[in-house]
């Protein structure tokens, strides 16, 4: 079942039976394209969950953590279409009883169904995301809230699909990944019901889309100190790019762009309605700054003595090691209006304004007033440039480059609304800017 915009997979066979008969053939990897021992995967990406600076809160644990890198696995686990059948709706799960057999069922009516089986691909390597803590995803995220942190509880009600989608990878150069919306579930099935959004396509094939979408956006000039936003997109089951529906969860699709495709590039992000994703390739890990870099940038910027302009105490940024806990006393605190930096004091208050608003004892302003802490994940980062700038009003720190992009990146939220967000915790950003330069004042000596 490939649509237009994947010419690199052949065309799926057509059967009318009242079942699935053909299994389809097993084609295997030659052993030049399988792990040999002791040899260094092939790292073909990394997945980064925006809102989570470098850790879980809880720590990262098995798969469920903040970045997975995606390397060539032993064996190829690739699928690509294969046979398609139409069949009666009621004979549906009797078809698809083969838990070995990938397939994708679309359920036209309470009459008639069509289900794609798919064969085993020797060529690429398939990963899956979702909210399912089963084996079959590689990458279990959950719903992040703005501010930092997972939305926990059992009253928090996730919108993130449990097999929400998947990512296939050349196992040969260049190594392409692409984004295809849905996973298979444990039975090695996707099940498109009779509401959701799904169509037959010009060449007589099928496609959907899932119920709260897979959007991707891809940044205009690579993941770089010259790069842009995108536009956002939504990806559909067989990996056509559509444009976007009027809600989340609408039941007419977009239009279909022609000119654009499911190849995931440096800097794409992936938005699962609840959680946002960045694509980062090796080479550009390559020009991000390194974990060292950002502690020897801390280590320069406590080497400088700043000072508190009021209380006149040296202030520092503490250990990335102490985590984010409650502010240490020599922590540098902003007034986020306008980028002056004082260690911590209480005066100032104007509840009148807000619990949180404080007027700056240099410039006047009123403003929020909050401590600043290092971004430490260092593949959010466009650039290896000096911490200079906040985001407002969380007060995470990074190079100019890099806030200023998320700043003017409008990420998904709701079934319909775009707001720009801290990347490091998630907090929604205010102000015109998004973003404050730092204005820190050296020792008097």
């Amino acid at each position: 079942m490939v649509l237009e915009g994947n010419p690199e997979v052949g065309s799926p066979r057509t059967s009318d039976l009242q079942h699935p008969g053909n299994q389809g053939s097993c084609v295997l990897s030659s052993p030049s394209e399988d792990a040999q021992p002791g040899e260094e995967p092939i790292k073909y990406g990394e997945l980064i969950v925006l809102g989570y600076n470098g850790c879980l809160a809880s720590g990262d644990k098995g798969r469920r953590r903040s970045r997975l890198a995606l390397s060539r696995r032993p064996h190829a686990n690739g699928v690509k279409p294969d046979v398609i059948h139409h069949i009666s709706t009621p004979l549906v799960s009797k078809a698809l009883s083969n838990r070995g057999q990938h397939s994708i069922s679309y359920t036209l009516s309470r009459s008639h169904s069509v289900i794609v089986e798919y064969t085993h691909d020797g060529d690429t390597d398939m990963f899956q995301i979702g909210r399912s803590t089963e084996n079959m995803i590689d990458l279990v995220v959950t719903d992040t809230s703005p501010g930092g942190g997972a939305a926990e509880g059992p009253s928090a009600q996730s919108t993130i699909s449990r097999y929400a989608c998947r990512i296939l990878c050349d196992r040969r150069p260049p190594y392409t990944a692409r984004i295809y919306a849905a996973g298979f579930d444990a039975s090695s099935n996707i099940f498109l019901g009779e509401r959701a959004a799904k169509w037959r396509t010009p060449d007589g094939l099928m496609d959907g889309l899932t119920t709260n979408g897979v959007l991707v956006m891809h940044p205009a000039g690579g993941f770089s100190e010259d790069s842009a936003p995108g536009v956002w997109r939504e990806i559909s089951v067989c990996g056509n790019v559509y444009t976007l529906r009027d809600s989340r969860s609408a039941q007419q699709r977009g239009k279909l762009v022609e000119n654009e495709s499911n190849v995931l590039q440096d800097g794409s992000l992936i938005d699962l309605c609840g959680a946002t994703l960045l694509w980062r390739t090796p080479a550009g890990l390559l020009r991000a700054p390194t974990l060292k870099q950002l502690e020897a940038q801390r280590q320069e910027a406590n080497a400088a003595r700043p000072q508190c302009p009021v209380g006149l105490s040296t202030l520092a940024f503490p250990s990335p090691a102490r985590g984010r806990t409650a502010p240490d006393k020599q922590q540098p605190w902003v007034y986020v209006r306008c980028g002056h930096v004082h260690g911590y004091h209480g005066w100032g208050c104007r509840r009148e304004r807000g619990p949180q608003e404080r007027e700056c004892p240099l410039c006047r302003l009123v403003g929020p007033y909050v401590p600043l802490w290092l971004g430490q994940e260092a593949g959010l980062c466009l650039d290896p440039g000096p911490p200079s700038h906040a985001f407002a009003p969380c007060g995470h720190v990074c190079s100019e480059k890099t806030a200023r992009y998320w700043a003017q990146t409008p990420l998904p939220h709701g079934t319909h609304a775009f707001h720009a967000a801290c990347p490091f915790c998630g907090a929604w950003l205010t102000g015109e800017h998004g973003c404050v330069r730092l204005i820190f004042q050296g020792p008097l000596d």
